[in-house]
């Protein structure tokens, strides 16, 4: 699996360090997406009682990001005036008052639509579709989804299963995976796959 993704244009055209983050915003704009919010961040706990699902223009998010990036590490606070100034008026005026209230940190992306071969209505970023190539390891396999996961800022999820086969491609940053044997599944108490939580 080592260097499956290094042909992608994602991997330089989304890279944050690159201009990644205008590249985004460029190629997808304000088209709304649906973003979590959560009560629990940095830690993303599987029970979506914590969570609320908002709409929220991906040129929002997109200014979030590059607000934390511009002030990490700056002992500036948040607030209303210094991120409507940063994202612009026009984004506060499509209801993201919620948003410009919250800290960023509690904001991001899970599972945002790509490709979704059972339901293409539900495909929020097709336009991103051609910075991605197919591995060659799953040339001759039927493809479900491609999903784009974003956050701003280090995140941790709570121990979880998923109950399709994945392929976990990290285009910019890093993340550590630790991974129990099924003989732990016990220990681990597990929710009934079609629970409130479906996949935790």
């Amino acid at each position: 699996f080592v260097g499956c993704v290094k042909g992608w244009k994602a991997v330089s055209k989304w890279n944050p360090s690159n201009g990644g983050l205008g590249y985004l915003e460029e190629r997808v704009g304000s088209f709304m997406v649906e973003a979590m919010l959560s009560q629990t961040a940095p830690v993303f706990y599987g029970d979506l009682r914590s969570h609320e699902r908002v709409p929220l223009p991906f040129s929002t998010f997109i200014g979030f990001c590059k607000w934390h990036r511009q002030n990490v590490g700056n002992s500036c606070s948040i607030n209303s005036n210094s991120l409507g100034h940063q994202l612009g008026e026009s984004d506060t005026e499509q209801g993201c008052s919620t948003f410009v209230d919250a800290a960023p940190k509690q904001i991001y992306l899970a599972q945002i639509p790509i490709i979704n071969a059972e339901n293409e209505e539900r495909v929020q970023l097709e336009t991103l579709q051609e910075d991605i190539q197919l591995p060659a390891i799953l040339e001759e396999k039927n493809l479900s989804s491609i999903n784009l996961w974003m956050n701003i800022a280090q995140a941790r999820s709570s121990a979880h299963y998923d109950p399709h086969h994945n392929l976990l491609c990290i285009v910019s940053g890093r993340k550590q995976v630790v991974l129990w044997p099924p003989s732990a599944s016990p220990m681990l108490y597990p929710m009934p796959i079609y629970g409130e939580a479906s996949n935790h």
